[in-house]
């Protein structure tokens, strides 16, 4: 993934007890810190300091953000920068409180039906570009992304994507994280 270009990467392990989730983390920490991309935990924003991950990602349902910067590990100006901290938002709604909030970045979905969001209903490709106007930090538009349906996705709006099953299933991911790549 990082040779074929991707701009980072998140840990999301669902269901693993936080003990798995670190061993995890601090295997692929270094991998992520020799190549240059940033390092997000998904759900526990606690293991941040421990692993040197450079942030965290939170759920509507989770740590508000000021709670999941704070368990990450505030830092002081001027010593180390602050962890990143991002949400999920599901609406056009939740995406501008997100950002009020003091989100660094969200994560805008699911578009589609995915295995990864089970029981989340997908809210399509209407809202990407008013998004993107209402919200001024970064947008990763995520759920069901596919090399079929990018090129959709992209006519939308969306400015960054999140794949998962499609580079993790791809034969070659250096070759296919780099098709996305060029198509965006």
């Amino acid at each position: 993934m990082c040779e074929g270009g991707v701009d980072i990467i998140q840990l999301r392990a669902k269901g693993h007890d936080e003990h798995f989730i670190e061993e995890l983390a601090n295997r692929i920490q270094p991998v992520l810190s020799a190549a240059g991309v940033p390092f997000i935990i998904n759900d526990h924003p606690e293991l941040v300091p421990s692993v040197g991950a450079d942030g965290a990602h939170v759920g509507q349902d989770d740590l508000a953000v000021d709670d999941a910067r704070w368990r990450a590990g505030r830092a002081l100006a001027g010593e180390v920068p602050l962890p990143i901290i991002g949400k999920s938002t599901h609406s056009i709604e939740q995406a501008v409180a997100a950002a009020e909030a003091g989100a660094d970045y969200i994560g805008f979905g699911p578009l589609f039906p995915t295995p990864t969001k089970a029981g989340r209903p997908a809210i399509g490709l209407s809202d990407i570009a008013r998004v993107h106007e209402l919200v001024k930090i970064p947008i990763f538009c995520i759920g069901g992304i596919k090399l079929a349906n990018l090129p959709e996705v992209i006519a939308a709006g969306a400015r960054r994507v999140v794949v998962v099953s499609g580079i993790l299933q791809a034969p070659d991911i250096t070759a296919h994280c780099r098709e996305i790549r060029g198509m965006l």
